[in-house]
Formats: structure tokens, C-alpha cells, sequence
């Protein structure tokens, strides 16, 4: 029976279209300009340490390396070089990882000392065949601590011919001796214009049939990686045959539809809650994962945000298709700069909340019924010019202080909502207290202004909170005290009066109800500003709009400096 040809196994994307020479590397020009120039002028550097996010191009960039200062030609006596080496012996040898002298090592896999012991047995020997010994270390990060520490010698002082190439993704990991003795370069993300362009060329050599939208979302999906988005391609392809479709791309990924996501984003914004939650519910059905669909809100408010800042901008980075780009100015322009503020650190909160939810789609749901109901919020500077037009910015309010006087007064209409507040001035008077003259004494805030003056807070505070005023005259004090004042409190109050102004007083406890204490006597007048607040006609608007809003009242001692009139 003759024997049957066993087929080719297949070879990944990643793995197939690795690039073989500097000219193919994408998205890292400062780092191969960097390499060519030296390489050129023969300032080769013993230590190299690339660091980047994965599928940037690290680990091929150090095969490039060893292979560009290791070409010898066609003929062996070529020098090293920044072009083409498929016609050099040791440079495929290189490539399919069977060159002696190029060695590369996991150090995920191989973390402690012995392992870099024989690196360092192998670094006194000359090369066998190459020009230069070549040591790659992957994941540089993952060495134990008595590892870098057993490099680090060798490492400042190699011996001639012998250059060290590390890669990790965890740069900060690695020890400040070690960065130091290698020439570091940082693997940027590659943009997702560049990888869609990338990932088109190769689905032309693959004799494949993509759509522009679907090779961009597969560059926004892939998030800088050159990797990540080859092995998305590969699946997609797998998915679609000879034909890759946006359609298929977004169900495979789980993604929205970007017009749905913007109609979505537009109709939450203009409070239409059956058209928001429907749109929700197909995308829903058709599979559309509830957190991308936060993930892509954001992306597409920090779009309009953009387009609001800069309306000529240019660099979307590829967010956009042509066609939407006008649809997403145009909304942009019809919003203000709070309100964008504002749908962000919603759909910033709701995307958390979507993650840790057990039921992630009702959460989303919650999230965009905010945003909704957030819509027909007014805009703060909008409010506060429409205070100012309506020629009087105080609700007629009134407050009639005790025979002492009393404190001036704000009017704070306050929104569940947003937390802000709009102030609203209150007339005062004028009257402080600093000292109440010894034989003055005519009502209860007397009293516990003489206190307060003197020093006497606890003594000031047990009056306000806790008597009730019967009467007062001559030194007499007669007053009915809540249960809950100390039982040392009216021997107190007696000596504090009689010591402070110089008449000795008698304080008698009696049985009438007497006057409310001062407390209540302030949150009786807080009431009535709220109340008369509420007759004012812009406030009265807001709590029309926006049930659930809180009137509160803060007195102007309370207030910060800077807010006190």
C-alpha cells in the first residue's frame, strides 16, 4: 500500500507572517531607526531591554537583532545588516532555532540562580559559528532576586562577542541595577489605523475577503497588539470562510453595532426611555456582551467629548467609520460641555457596577435608565443665569430673631440627583454677639451668648440643647430641662451666671412647659425659610422637575469663609 502524504500541519497567523527583516516590523519606527542606525555605524550595545504590552513585537525584534549583527551573506564574508537575510546560512538557522550560538531562554519557566549559572558557565566560551553569542531572555521580570543579582557582574562586563537581548511586559519588576546596564527601548501600541491596513494585507495574501468595518473593529478589539488581533483575524476567517463580514465580526466578538451604539447613546440623552431600552434589548438578543456595551458608551462619549473640545479634530484613531464621523460632530455639537462631564462619570459608574453585578444586563439597564433620567437635568450655568434674570435671586423670606438678634441666613435648594446646590441669600441682620453686658440678661440666647463669650461651650451647648425658658428677671431664672441635660447641669448654669456677671443668681427648676429651646427655635426657623423658599417661582420649577429634590438651610456660620457674604 503506498504510503499516503501526511498534509502540512497549519500554521497560525502570528506564527506565519512573523516579520523576518526590520522593513516588516509596523508600529515601532523610533525603535527600528534606533537599531538601523546603529547597527550601521557598528555602535553595537552589549544589553538590550524591550519592554511593551504583549504582541508588540518583542521577542521578534531580539530574533531580528540576532539575526541582522550575525549575517555573513550568501558567501560568509558579508558584515551585519539592516536589510533582507533569507540568503545567509546562520540567519536560517536562527530562524528555525537550531544556531548554537543564539540562545534563548523562558525566564517564566527557569527563575532561580542555577539557570543563569549556565548562562554564565557558556558566556566565557567564544562563538562557534555565529559573530556574535546571543542570550535572549524572555520575561526578564520572572528571575528570582539572587538571580539579577548573579547577572548583574557579567552583565556590566561582558566578554567580547557576547550581547544579552531581555523582553518583559512588566518593566517595573526589574531591578534598577539591571535596567542600568542595557539600553532599554518601550514597544508602543500600535494604532488601530495601522493594524487594520496590517490585517488587510495579510487577508489578501490569505486570498481572504474582509469588509474595511469588520478589519476595524478587529484593530479595536486587538487594543495595540499585533498579536491579539492576528489571532482574532484567524478566528474570523475560520468563522467566515473565504468572506469575513462586519456582521460576523461583531457576533463573534460580541460587540454592538456602532450605529446602534450612537443611536442608543443619542436617544438615552434625550430621555426617550422606550427607544433607549428597546434598542438595549436587540442589541441584547443579538448577542451583545452588557459590559462591551458600557466599554463602548465611554469610547463613544470621550468621541463626542473630543469633537466638542476640538471640532476640527482629526485623529480619531480609528474609532469611527467615515460615514459616522459627520453623525458624531453633529451630536456633539448639539451638547454642552457639563452634560457630556456628566454622562461619563455615569457610564463610568454603571460599567463598574455592570462588571460585579450578578445579572449584568439589568445592570446596564439601571445604568442607562440613569443617564436618562440624568438628561433632564438643567445645566448649573444655565440655572444660575436664570436666577439672576428673574431680578431677585432671595425667595421673599423672612426670619424674626429672638429679642437678641440672630445670624444671617442661606437658603440651599439641594438636588438628589447631581448633589449640586443653587444659594439662594436670605436678608440678616447685622447684630453679632461678642460679650452681653453682666446685667442684661433679658432672654435665653442671652444666656447662652454670655457663655459662649466666656468660654463656657459645654455650659452654652446644654442651654441650647436641653432648657426651656419659663422666665427670666433680676438674677431669677426659672426653667423646665430635658431629661436627658446632665444632673450637675443647674449648680453649673447658677455658678457660671453668678461668676460671670457679678449678681448672684438663683436657677429654679420648674413645672411649665415653658418657651421651645433654642435648637427647636432654629429648626422652626430653618422650616419657614424652606417653606418660603418654596414659594420662590425658580425653585418651586425645581422641585417640579426633579421630585425627591431637598431644601436645606445653612446658617452663614456654618458656611465657609469664602462663601460668607
Amino acid at each position: 500500500m503506498a504510503n499516503q502524504q501526511q498534509p502540512t500541519p497549519y500554521r497560525v497567523l502570528a506564527r506565519k507572517y512573523r516579520p523576518r527583516n526590520f522593513d516588516e516590523v509596523i508600529g515601532q519606527d523610533a525603535l527600528i531607526r534606533t537599531l538601523r542606525n546603529a547597527i550601521e555605524s557598528n555602535r553595537i550595545h552589549h544589553a538590550y531591554m524591550l519592554t511593551g504590552i504583549r504582541g508588540t513585537g518583542k521577542t521578534t525584534t531580539a530574533r531580528l537583532i540576532a539575526r541582522a549583527l550575525n549575517y555573513t551573506g550568501a558567501d560568509g564574508k558579508a558584515g551585519p545588516t539592516t536589510g533582507p537575510t533569507d540568503d545567509c546560512a546562520i540567519c536560517q538557522a536562527i530562524a528555525e532555532d537550531r544556531c548554537p550560538d543564539v540562545m534563548e531562554m523562558d525566564a517564566a519557566s527557569r527563575t532561580g540562580v542555577d539557570d543563569i549559572r549556565e548562562i554564565l558557565d557558556g558566556v566565557r566560551y567564544a562563538p562557534t559559528a555565529a559573530r556574535y553569542k546571543i542570550y535572549i531572555i524572555d520575561e526578564v521580570h520572572m528571575l528570582s532576586k539572587n538571580a539579577f543579582n548573579a547577572l548583574l557582574k557579567t552583565l556590566e562586563e561582558p566578554p567580547p562577542r557576547v550581547i544579552f537581548i531581555f523582553a518583559t511586559t512588566e518593566i517595573r519588576k526589574v531591578p534598577v541595577t539591571v535596567l542600568s546596564r542595557c539600553q532599554r527601548f518601550d514597544l508602543r501600541r500600535v494604532d488601530a489605523i495601522t493594524l487594520s491596513a496590517y490585517y488587510g494585507k495579510i487577508a489578501g495574501l490569505e486570498k481572504v475577503q474582509t469588509e474595511d468595518e469588520a478589519l476595524a473593529m478587529i484593530a479595536r478589539a486587538a487594543d495595540g497588539s499585533v498579536r491579539d488581533g492576528l489571532s482574532l483575524l484567524d478566528q474570523a476567517i475560520a468563522l467566515g470562510g473565504d468572506k469575513v463580514s462586519a456582521a460576523q465580526v461583531r457576533g463573534m466578538l460580541g460587540l454592538g453595532d456602532r450605529q446602534q451604539v450612537m443611536d442608543l447613546l443619542e436617544m438615552s440623552l434625550k430621555g426617550d426611555t422606550a427607544k433607549a431600552l428597546g434598542i438595549m434589548d436587540e442589541m441584547y438578543k443579538a448577542g451583545a456582551d452588557p459590559v462591551t456595551l458600557m466599554q463602548d458608551l465611554l469610547d463613544l462619549t470621550h468621541i463626542l467629548t473630543r469633537l466638542k473640545a476640538v471640532p476640527d479634530t482629526r485623529d480619531l484613531r480609528g474609532a469611527l467609520a467615515q460615514d459616522m464621523t459627520g453623525r458624531a460632530t453633529a451630536l456633539a455639537g448639539s451638547m454642552t460641555m457639563p452634560v457630556l462631564g456628566r454622562t461619563w462619570q455615569l457610564l463610568l459608574k454603571g460599567l463598574g457596577e455592570v462588571s460585579h453585578a450578578p445579572d449584568a444586563q439589568a445592570a446596564a439597564e439601571m445604568a442607562v435608565i440613569r443617564l436618562i433620567y440624568a438628561s433632564g437635568l438643567p445645566d448649573p450655568a444655565d440655572l444660575l443665569k436664570k436666577i439672576k434674570k428673574s431680578g431677585d435671586a432671595a425667595p421673599a423670606a423672612s426670619y424674626a430673631p429672638g429679642p437678641s438678634g440672630g445670624d444671617s441666613r442661606t437658603v440651599n435648594v439641594r438636588t438628589g440627583t447631581t448633589g449640586g446646590s443653587v444659594a439662594v441669600s436670605a436678608p440678616s441682620p447685622q447684630e453679632e454677639y461678642a460679650t452681653v453686658p453682666a446685667k442684661a440678661l433679658a432672654s435665653l440666647a442671652d444666656v447662652e451668648a454670655l457663655l459662649q463669650a466666656h468660654r463656657e461651650a459645654r455650659l452654652a451647648s446644654d442651654v441650647y440643647q436641653y432648657v426651656h425658658l419659663i422666665k427670666i428677671q433680676n438674677g431669677k431664672l426659672d426653667i423646665r430641662v430635658e431629661s436627658e441635660a446632665r444632673k450637675e447641669f443647674v449648680g453649673e448654669l447658677r455658678d457660671a451666671l453668678s461668676r460671670l456677671t457679678g449678681t448672684r443668681w438663683n436657677v429654679i427648676l420648674g413645672n411649665e412647659a415653658g418657651s421651645p429651646t433654642l435648637a427647636q427655635q432654629k429648626e422652626a426657623a430653618q422650616q419657614a425659610l424652606r417653606d418660603q423658599a418654596a414659594k420662590h417661582p425658580v425653585v418651586a420649577e425645581v422641585l417640579r422637575l426633579f421630585p425627591g429634590t431637598e431644601i436645606s438651610v445653612r446658617m452663614d456660620a456654618e458656611a465657609p469663609e469664602k462663601d460668607k457674604p
